[in-house]
């Protein structure tokens, strides 16, 4: 039977009717991912309730309209393709670590700077490739959900500070929580398995209502409509600060090469374009600017949507521009940044536990593409073991000057990255390696 066009090309527009819906689908995917950074770094920053959310806001505002930049390009900028933007986790170690020194502030600044240093990366895509293999990039991605953990466990028990910290009520809430998305993750299929942190957020939220954790007083007293205000807190550049942010954006762009061809390949059967790689990856960087201008972290390509063209085969980026268009609207409501404003910290814990652990997974997934052995495996273990190891310790490197601080520790995911750059490049190839690659190519 052939398919109809209308949904399965990517020029395709099927009526509203069936637009709408499918294009929520990719919104519930990415909405808790989306607004979830927003919210710990809030917390860390001990902003009231009422800019945690504007910023959550201004991150489901900033998410639509950068998903629409990769769908409709703007000359050279965007894939054209059913991309789905949304802010990053894997900048949230990093941004923790200079907000300690500089705020937010300094985050936005070194967000802002980074985001055209990405832009750089998608012109000249081609011959950058080759120095990030999926052992580096994986590795990186591996330190960042393990430097995560400590902050997720620490939400589980009703986050730093709090009063009732470590309380049975608190761990009971993420408990469920996190016993919920298992369960609709596992055990459903289709749009259920792929929203079950969010049906797992529902359940929890729902749950500590009548546990008394929860005061919707910032609800009523937010207002019904307001524009998210640009620059609202303003932005300051420092080089420790920009330098700490460049590594994660060449991750990044690395991640977002790899989610475009997912989509091309899962939804179009075919090998991505170098026109689509180098303009999706600029549309990445570019996004991370608009981000920043509108308070928001750095912004990604999102690896879960692809999950859902690559199982549904839907490439009609009016779909996609459905749901972008509805991020676009939430992000006027500052009600709708309320309610998720005031969610529990042990209820975004249970889900953060999972949400961390597989970001480490898919690092995992990553390293293991190749065997993992003789120089790679020098690679992760080096790599892996320096980094983790000072983000773990960071005394270790008290008597270096702040700005090296700042660069070096922190979470040790730069430290990391670097690392496993470095060594990658001059490292030989294992001569087990090459005689097999000889082998196939002479059979």
């Amino acid at each position: 039977m052939k398919k109809d066009a209308q949904i399965y090309d990517i020029d395709g527009i099927p009526p509203l009717r069936t637009a709408i819906p499918l294009g929520l689908q990719h919104v519930l995917a990415m909405f808790t991912g989306n607004v979830a950074p927003l919210i710990i770094l809030a917390n860390v920053l001990g902003l009231p309730v009422e800019e945690r959310s504007f910023l959550i806001q201004a991150a489901m505002f900033v998410a639509g309209l950068t998903t629409l930049i990769q769908l409709y390009p703007i000359g050279p900028i965007g894939a054209r393709l059913p991309i789905v933007q949304g802010t990053s986790f894997g900048f949230l170690p990093t941004c923790i670590a200079i907000s300690a020194k500089y705020g937010l502030a300094g985050i936005l600044g070194a967000t802002f700077i980074g985001g055209f240093f990405e832009m750089g990366l998608g012109v000249f895509l081609k011959p950058l490739r080759k120095y990030f293999p999926p052992v580096v990039t994986g590795t990186v991605l591996l330190s960042i959900g393990l430097s995560l953990l400590p902050t997720g466990i620490k939400y589980f028990a009703g986050g730093a500070g709090a009063p009732d910290f470590g309380s049975l009520s608190n761990l009971l809430l993420g408990t469920i929580v996190l016993v919920t998305i298992l369960f609709f993750k596992q055990f459903t299929k289709g749009i259920t398995s792929m929203s079950s942190i969010l049906i797992g957020l529902f359940v929890g939220y729902l749950v500590a209502i009548p546990m008394g954790k929860i005061d919707f007083t910032a609800v009523s007293t937010a207002a019904w409509f307001a524009f998210p205000t640009p620059l609202k807190f303003g932005m300051t550049f420092h080089l420790d600060a920009i330098i700490a942010m460049l590594l994660m954006y060449i991750v990044t762009a690395v991640e977002t090469v790899g989610d475009i061809s997912g989509i091309t390949m899962g939804g179009d059967n075919r090998e991505a374009t170098d026109k689509e790689l180098s303009g999706g990856v600029m549309a990445d960087g570019l996004a991370s600017s608009i981000a920043a201008v509108f308070n928001v972290l750095p912004n990604t390509s999102y690896s879960q949507n692809v999950g859902i063209v690559t199982l549904t085969g839907i490439m009609s980026r009016f779909v996609v521009a459905m749901g972008a268009v509805f991020l676009i609207v939430a992000g006027l409501f500052p009600k709708i940044g309320a309610v998720v404003a005031i969610m529990p910290s042990s209820v975004l814990g249970g889900a953060g536990i999972v949400m961390f652990s597989m970001i480490a997974i898919s690092g995992i997934n990553l390293i293991t593409k190749d065997a993992l052995k003789g120089k790679n495996s020098i690679v992760v273990a080096v790599a892996l073991g320096l980094g983790f190891g000072l983000g773990s310790v960071p005394e270790a490197l008290v008597n270096l000057p702040e700005t090296l601080k700042l660069i070096f520790g922190g979470s040790g995911i730069v430290v990391t990255g670097l690392i496993a750059i470095f060594l990658n490049i001059i490292l030989p190839e294992d001569e087990s390696v090459s005689a097999e690659s000889l082998k196939e190519n002479a059979a």
